[in-house]
């Protein structure tokens, strides 16, 4: 706990000097979310093995980051090795140390002397070197810390990139100031209060450039199951891109890596094991946000918008992703599983997908980070008759304008899919024009209510799996062969409109409803979302173009929250009035 409070104590410092593998300044808030896990899970006990075990564990489940991953499966390598007694000799001590260390090597892809990795072995070999000199583990302890601390202070030699910045590595120092803390509780017997460890905060910094990195996306995973095999799911990820750590148990395994592709990464090890936590940062755009941000307010929304990314990042939208469950396996809409995957896992899955809004915390984790760039922040999601995203975005919205006297308004959309997508892409367009946030929040109601989204399918054949109509109504209409179309009404329901009984008769009564929705009227613009359907989003789009004079604002493939309620080959078409 001594150790750990020392992390958070430095974890700004450790962040500024963070220049290696990339500098996102992030290696103290990596370690200090290692140490929260381990402060917040770990279990003591009287057995000394069984102890090192619980914070191993503790560890490896918030492990985050290079530097967090390692330190984990050092952790696990001692506790590995130690011996299951309630004491421990300085001799059995130094030798499981110096084990560890393999296997802190053995998880990284490439390892560099000259960073954290260097140091433990230095701090561990010497451990070794004296532990038939010294019989007195404070003594011990404190000899072994100032070979750590000449061993930090060599890593700016050693390499290039450490030296130009005239910096330490960051990990290094990481680690060396938890063996300071841990000195000064061996010196003074003095304990750190839990009041103190509660108080102690993980801090989100910004990153720092993007200039020479070489892949996109920052991906953490971790994996449960049984007999896992570190080199199977080395295989998988190791082409994937770099930055490669893969660390934990036979039954719990960590990774991390930095990769363009993420999605790719995930639906491969999702037929390994259950993938129990998943983090993806996009480096890029968080650099943008950071050092160029368009606006001085930021817009939120969900996954379920089916923004297309061209349009995501030229308004440096922020996107929440919901979750898309297969079993105990789940995956990031859009970040660890793109549209396309999902509709194939959807045929080759025995269970049924389910999809689940964004948790409290990762909408806290999200506007905290934005508040300290924008001065206000408008989050609009899914109709909240449709989803619980809306409701948690709201209650995270208002603890962050509470802790940060941030402007910060957590808008119900009374919208999906398409017409979501079109209403944000409105408000990024209206904060071009110049349009204040009240005068926008003023608007959004105004937009959603002179909006119509039709949702043409192919069959009743996902709506029943996904409970959305009775199985006695559901199996007439599967006899019928009923192609339904649902309508997303303006109090953000969704209703049963029309049974047309072929996919043309559908198209012709959602352009008839639509031609009629239109008429005398201007048009501000109209959107399309589909699932496999490419050739009936571009009629629906051939046909509002002709009526409209108007290009789509955009065509994309549905989220699966469409999707896994209504099947592949549906299409969402939403049109918005002037």
């Amino acid at each position: 706990m001594s150790g750990a409070h020392k992390i958070f104590e430095h974890q700004r410092f450790i962040n500024k000097i963070n220049v290696f593998p990339v500098a996102d300044a992030d290696t103290g808030t990596n370690l200090a979310s290692t140490m929260r896990s381990i402060i917040d899970i770990a279990t003591p006990n009287n057995n000394l093995k069984l102890s090192a075990v619980s914070i191993a564990d503790a560890a490896l489940t918030g492990a985050r980051g290079n530097s967090g991953i390692i330190f984990a499966q050092f952790l696990y390598g001692f506790s590995n090795e130690i011996k299951g007694n309630e004491t421990i000799t300085i001799d059995d001590f130094a030798a499981s140390m110096q084990k560890a260390v393999k296997y802190a090597y053995e998880a990284i892809a490439d390892p560099r002397e000259g960073t954290m990795i260097s140091v433990i072995k230095d701090w561990a070999e010497h451990l070794d070197k004296v532990k038939h000199k010294i019989d007195d583990f404070i003594k011990l302890l404190i000899d072994a810390f100032v070979k750590a601390s000449e061993s930090l202070t060599n890593t700016t030699n050693q390499m290039e990139v450490l030296k130009k910045a005239n910096v330490v590595d960051a990990g290094a120092k990481g680690f060396v100031v938890f063996l300071e803390g841990m000195l000064e509780f061996f010196k003074t017997g003095q304990t750190v209060s839990m009041d103190t460890l509660a108080n102690d905060e993980v801090i989100e910094e910004d990153i720092i450039s993007h200039d020479e990195l070489t892949y996109r996306y920052c991906t953490e995973a971790l994996i449960t199951g049984k007999n896992l095999d570190k080199e199977a799911i080395r295989e998988i990820i190791k082409n994937e891109g770099d930055s490669m750590v893969v660390a934990g148990s036979p039954n719990k395994i960590r990774i991390h890596i930095h990769t363009d592709t993420p999605w790719n990464l995930f639906v491969q090890l999702g037929k390994i094991g259950s993938i129990a936590s998943q983090k993806v940062d996009d480096m890029v755009m968080q650099n943008e946000v950071a050092s160029n941000a368009k606006y001085k307010i930021g817009l939120v929304t969900d996954s379920t918008c089916d923004l297309p990314e061209e349009i995501i990042e030229k308004h440096q939208i922020q996107v929440v992703p919901v979750s898309v469950h297969f079993g105990e396996t789940f995956y990031l809409d859009r970040v660890t599983m793109q549209p396309e995957q999902f509709y194939n896992l959807m045929d080759e899955s025995a269970v049924y997908p389910s999809t689940s809004q964004p948790a409290y915390k990762e909408f806290y984790n999200k506007l905290n980070y934005l508040a300290t760039h924008y001065d206000s922040i408008i989050s609009t999601h899914i109709s909240n008759k449709l989803s619980g995203t809306w409701q948690n975005g709201l209650n995270a919205g208002n603890k962050v304008s509470e802790l940060t006297g941030k402007k910060i308004d957590v808008v119900n959309s009374n919208r999906a899919s398409s017409g979501l997508g079109l209403l944000v892409i409105r408000m990024a367009k209206a904060l071009e024009e110049g349009l204040s946030h009240d005068d926008i929040v003023a608007l959004i109601p105004k937009w959603s209510s002179r909006s119509r989204t039709l949702v043409s399918s192919r069959t009743l054949k996902y709506i029943l799996k996904s409970g959305r109509v009775g199985k006695a109504q559901g199996t007439i209409g599967k006899l019928l062969g009923l192609k339904p179309i649902l309508e997303v009404n303006n109090d953000g329901y969704v209703q049963s409109f029309g049974k047309p009984f072929t996919v043309k008769q559908s198209q012709q009564i959602v352009m008839k409803e639509m031609a009629q929705f239109i008429e005398g009227k201007d048009v501000w613009g109209y959107s399309i979302s589909h699932a496999k359907n490419g050739e009936g989003a571009q009629w629906y789009a051939g046909q509002l173009e002709a009526m409209t004079g108007k290009k789509a604002e955009f065509i994309q493939h549905a989220s699966p929250a469409l999707v896994a309620n209504v099947g592949p080959g549906v299409v969402a078409v939403s049109v918005m009035l002037k």
